[in-house]
């Protein structure tokens, strides 16, 4: 007969099972109600941008085909939001702007993080001369307020929705180099950066398994943020003339569109200026989100 289970035979408490990272997105979203808001609203310009020309009641008008006889009408049943002064229904135009505004936010993020972040994680691993190099070349693309530089950029390139891109992420990814580096620096004296370098692993080796795989938190979380901010400043490109143009459905264009007429046809700019703030709102109560959740030190017991 087996001795009865005393205090010190008792069986050890199994320790609770670390929670995976499904568990921990549900766990910010039940805390943080913010973070909630901000993921349907992305979940809803994303819809807009895949599915906007198959939902959009006028898509021709969407695309420009004017109707002059229903234009500058208020919302009703018929143009939940209203027409513009040629006539073209808003809603259609706002849903199928969606498309061209995710899109370029996300190039612009992209590109920008290609130059910027392998210079930032090269210039703060290395140091010495190379690091001043970089790191001089990147203030003075900062000197110049980002908006700006973009906008003399596209003057010399010319309007388009594509220069506008092209020149948001040249004036962009100075942000990103300064933030790898600062990582870069920080992480390069770590035990096992060490270690590496002590057993011969070669610097193309770990500057991307040692150096960049540990600096993604916060660039992920900045360039979360940066998607909402480059469909602002794409939309302000837009809006003076430098970006999208007529008779394209972006957002901005139509804020200007309909700015001389604010007063007595509020409508038709009022609604593509609630899809940009709705849409960098999102992305930057996302971007909150997304930083409690892969930073430890962040999340709240």
């Amino acid at each position: 007969m087996s001795a009865p289970l005393t205090a010190s035979t008792q069986l050890p408490d199994f320790a609770p099972m670390e929670q995976g990272p499904l568990a921990r997105t549900l766990r910010v979203f039940r805390k943080d109600r913010f973070a909630l808001v901000g993921a349907v609203l992305i979940i809803l310009v994303l819809l807009a941008a895949a599915i906007g020309q198959w939902i959009a009641p006028f898509p021709d008008q969407g695309l420009g085909v004017t109707d002059v006889p229903n234009r500058n009408l208020p919302p009703s049943a018929v143009n939940w939001l209203g027409t513009d002064q040629l006539g073209r229904d808003i809603l259609s135009r706002i849903l199928l702007g969606a498309r061209p505004a995710i899109t370029v936010a996300f190039g612009v993020v992209l590109l920008a993080g290609l130059i910027g972040i392998p210079l930032g994680a090269i210039a703060g691993y290395r140091g010495g001369w190379l690091d001043n190099v970089l790191m001089r070349i990147t203030e003075i693309f900062q000197a110049f307020p980002p908006l700006l530089l973009a906008m003399v950029m596209v003057a010399l390139l010319g309007p388009s929705l594509t220069n506008a891109g092209i020149a948001l992420a040249i004036s962009w990814w100075p942000w990103y180099a300064r933030l790898v580096r600062a990582e870069a620096v920080s992480l390069r004296e770590r035990s096992y950066v060490e270690a590496a370098r002590s057993i011969g692993v070669p610097t193309w080796i770990i500057i991307p398994r040692h150096i960049l795989r540990n600096s993604l938190t916060p660039v992920l979380v900045q360039a979360t943020v940066d998607i909402g901010t480059v469909v602002l400043a794409a939309g302000s490109l837009a809006f003076i003339g430098l970006g999208a143009q007529p008779p394209a459905p972006d957002w901005g264009l139509m804020v200007a569109e309909g700015r001389g007429s604010i007063f007595t046809y509020w409508w038709i700019s009022t609604f593509p200026g609630l899809a940009i703030f709705f849409t960098v709102l999102g992305f930057n109560l996302l971007g909150d989100s997304i930083r409690d959740l892969l930073d430890p030190r962040q999340v709240k017991r």
